[in-house]
């Protein structure tokens, strides 16, 4: 072989190489972070258990609904990922910072508003989701001084996409298992040290927010300081990250809208129905955290690339995730088809709650590839600050999903027919309406600002 044939190729290998270091590097701290999110409810609901069943009731109840209402704002830590990879791009940091900050800000805005219609609201919306008389209130003790903390759940959200923007996976990583475990430890002594009961767990949570917000917050102002970036409000920074974020809600709203419709389909089918699609729903969750870690990683790359107008490195680290979402979603899948037996078990010893869940997990196995392709062009449109076409894709894919949905029961289908509808119809509308965005390549819009 010539060294004029080899120098290409091993060009090639070199900038793969960077790729795949890249990727993992933001990616695995992610999924760490991203793991520990849960795990904040799974520890109250760990402690409240053991206070009574209508204790842990009423928490189940609120801590749905607090998440609901906290993961709603996602698009706090997606948009400012975007907006600030791409200043850093184009090498202007304290405009990155100053992005980030304009997002901080907004997050601090809307948790307010939402704590002022959460504290006065929650009775009727522990009555509206279902609590019972002995949980409600309960219930009502949690989400009010849980509504507390929210400001600075969001905070956290924000602040998280600064430093993503700023290719820093790392960090986030460090506050989130500082946080969980601050959170265990509060939990600990104020329900059982100080006797406060579900309201000690809700103050604790509260705390260990508040804990992280702060600390996020010492990161992103000492750097705005050394980088001489302003720390003031600006409106006009405020509304410009409310409007690239406004896309990215209306997708959320679809994609939470999808899976509403699913379970109330599943609730209507019968109880070892419902129960099975409750715990394929738990797996899918665990799944969508590694596959979202590489459309985390996705959304700081290529938000990077195209802040320094860099179009072909755009294109080339697009592929190479699409490549790492195949691989990703080939061994996921291959791991849920062989743990099955093991897995199930864990959940629940009722046969008929197994016979329903068998056939579905092997739907959630076969369709780990389409779902790996699907997460990593998600966030590669994220990072390049596609919101608009992410709703209107989304927006096409529940019409399509909610009518089929909604038909399973009346045309004889089960719960496996459901999740069929679920993981493929859902997941492969997604694969397609993304696939083309990709391959049109309108996404590629240059510059530290995308127009």
């Amino acid at each position: 072989m010539s060294p004029s044939s080899a120098t290409p190729k091993s060009s090639a290998r070199a900038a793969v190489r960077r790729h795949d270091r890249e990727i993992v590097a933001l990616a695995l701290p992610a999924f760490g972070a991203l793991v520990a999110e849960p795990l904040f409810v799974m520890a109250d609901s760990a402690i409240v258990g053991h206070l009574g069943t209508p204790q842990l009731a009423g928490l189940g109840v609120a801590a749905a609904l607090l998440q609901t209402g906290v993961n709603i704002f996602v698009f706090l830590a997606y948009a400012t990922t975007a907006a600030v990879a791409r200043r850093l791009g184009a090498g202007d940091l304290p405009a990155a910072l100053r992005q980030g900050i304009d997002g901080i800000w907004l997050a601090l805005l809307l948790g307010a508003a939402v704590v002022a219609v959460v504290i006065p609201t929650a009775p009727a919306l522990l009555d509206l989701f279902g609590a019972s008389e002995t949980a409600a209130p309960y219930g009502v003790t949690y989400l009010r001084v849980s509504a507390l903390g929210i400001p600075a759940m969001l905070v956290v959200l924000a602040a998280t996409g600064v430093l993503r923007g700023l290719q820093d996976t790392r960090t986030p990583l460090y506050v989130a298992i500082g946080g969980f475990t601050a959170n265990a430890a509060l939990n600990v002594l104020l329900v059982y040290g100080f006797h406060l009961g579900i309201a000690g767990s809700a103050w604790g949570t509260v705390i260990a927010q508040c804990a992280m917000a702060a600390v996020y917050l010492t990161v992103v102002v000492r750097g705005a300081r050394k980088h001489g970036a302003p720390l003031r409000p600006d409106l006009a920074g405020i509304r410009a990250s409310a409007q690239a974020g406004a896309p990215l809600l209306i997708r959320t709203l679809s994609l939470r809208a999808v899976m509403m419709i699913a379970t109330v389909v599943a609730a209507r089918m019968g109880d070892a129905d419902i129960a099975a699609h409750q715990i394929a729903l738990t797996l899918w969750s665990l799944l969508a955290f590694a596959l979202d870690a590489i459309a985390i990683a996705g959304q700081a790359i290529i938000g990077r690339y195209l802040g320094a107008s860099d179009e072909e490195g755009a294109r080339a680290a697009c592929r190479r995730m699409v490549q790492w979402g195949i691989a990703s979603g080939v061994v996921l899948g291959a791991l849920v088809a062989l743990v099955r037996p093991l897995f199930m078990p864990l959940f629940t010893s009722d046969q008929s709650v197994i016979d329903q869940l068998t056939p579905v997990l092997l739907v959630v196995a076969v369709t780990q590839p389409i779902a790996g392709v699907v997460f990593v062009l998600d966030g590669v449109l994220m990072g390049a600050g596609d919101g608009p076409y992410l709703a209107g894709a989304m927006l096409v894919t529940l019409a399509l999903f909610a009518p089929m949905a909604l038909l399973v029961p009346s045309m004889g289908g089960g719960l496996t027919a459901l999740w069929w509808m679920v993981a493929g119809l859902m997941m492969g509308t997604r694969l397609v309406t993304l696939w083309l965005r990709a391959r049109s390549g309108r996404w590629i819009v240059t510059g530290a600002v995308r127009a």
